[in-house]
């Protein structure tokens, strides 16, 4: 799908990724010296992707790029295996696939016993971030980490020596700088980046907590925001399409991008009501009311 015609059909979508799109961690939550940061999911995430080494399509015989790396526990030494690592990016032509049974680059590994993955795609191109702009998304790789008893990551990789990081708001944040990577070269002359993860400890809330926020939901503006539970994550859609992995603060609350906050007001006739704060402000910027919930 083009990524212009996708933001058009998604209507506000755009102002939804700006502000509620990545997980942001609390700090006192962290456990080891240098937990891997996390950046903006994006508009682009699509579930179920095919487990696989090689992500470029069938036929490819463009540059080979390799990326591999070792995936810690939040103490930063013990090595995580058996969690899920799984990769997106676009195509030479800048390109999401959004809507094929191919999966084009995208796909999915569980690390091994020494907390190892490796994945072979082509080098992620950047892209305009509109049709009107001349500002660039940077080269990039988005990645999606998760296993048993350890918080989900969602974070993106960035390549040194690319111009358009100096311009781009994520690639230039300074949580971002261990996550733009060197680019070496094999004896075949494929290209190599290592990443080495290390995750943060687990926290999340009860089931029942996640049972009763989890539902579709009439906001003031008109549009329809879905919560639902993947795993031990709350992920959110803004009108049926998936804009954000929330993390959980505590006490019906849930943080995103730059601290502002998705609180979730529980009534005491059942209903749920939801409420959208920027960072540091105690007014709701957008609200809204249950409208059909899971059984």
């Amino acid at each position: 799908m083009q990524r212009r015609k996708f933001l058009k059909d998604t209507g506000t979508i755009a102002l939804g990724v700006g502000v509620f799109g990545s997980i942001h961690w609390i700090n006192d939550r962290f456990i080891g010296d240098t937990p891997t940061t996390t950046d903006i999911l994006g508009p682009y995430y699509r579930p179920n992707a095919p487990m696989r080494i090689n992500i470029s399509p069938e036929g490819y015989s463009g540059s080979v790029f390799h990326l591999s790396g070792t995936v810690f526990r939040a103490d930063g030494t013990t090595p995580f295996g058996n969690c899920l690592v799984e990769i997106w990016q676009c195509d030479e032509n800048q390109v999401y696939d959004n809507t094929s049974d191919a999966y084009k680059y995208r796909g999915l590994q569980k690390t091994d016993s020494k907390g190892k993955y490796h994945f072979i795609t082509a080098h992620p191109v950047a892209y305009k971030i509109s049709e009107q702009s001349n500002v660039y998304r940077p080269a990039h790789i988005h990645m999606r980490i998760s296993g048993e008893g350890q918080q989900d990551l969602v974070t993106q990789i960035y390549f040194k020596g690319d111009s358009h990081i100096e311009k781009d708001p994520y690639a230039s944040n300074p949580h971002a700088a261990s996550r733009i990577l060197p680019i070496t070269k094999n004896n075949k002359n494929e290209e190599i980046v290592r990443f080495d993860v290390v995750m943060a400890k687990e926290f999340k809330p009860s089931d029942s907590v996640f049972k009763k926020i989890s539902g579709v939901y009439q906001m003031n503006n008109n549009s329809l925001r879905e919560f639902y539970r993947e795993g031990d994550s709350l992920f959110m859609k803004l009108n049926g399409q998936i804009v954000a992995v929330l993390a959980y603060k505590g006490n019906n609350e849930f943080v995103s991008a730059n601290d502002n906050a998705v609180r979730f007001e529980l009534q005491t006739n059942g209903e749920v009501n939801v409420c959208f704060q920027k960072e540091h402000s105690t007014e709701c910027e957008e609200t809204g009311v249950k409208a059909f919930k899971y059984s």
